[in-house]
């Protein structure tokens, strides 16, 4: 059985709308399997929380996982990717 390939990649989010906290929470709840680390810092002046996500998996996954984040009502995500690993 050939082990399915993976890549590192780094979800950038900006949350605007603290209502929407809980759910990217969930969602993220639901990818912990393939999450290696998360930053998240409040920018409390700004109103505003930007959150980094580290990835290692596969690319319909971090493909899935940042769609939904970007349907959030109030937030936005962005996906760098390494280009090797």
């Amino acid at each position: 059985m050939e082990l399915e390939q993976t890549r590192i990649a780094v979800i950038g989010i900006v949350v605007e709308d603290p209502d929407s906290v809980e759910p990217l929470n969930e969602i993220l709840h639901t990818y912990r399997s393939h999450i290696i680390g998360r930053m998240g810092i409040p920018y409390r002046q700004k109103g505003i929380s930007i959150i980094s996500i580290a990835v290692d998996a596969p690319q319909d996954v971090i493909s899935a996982l940042s769609g939904r984040v970007g349907k959030l009502p109030g937030v936005s995500s962005k996906t760098a990717y390494a280009s090797h690993g």
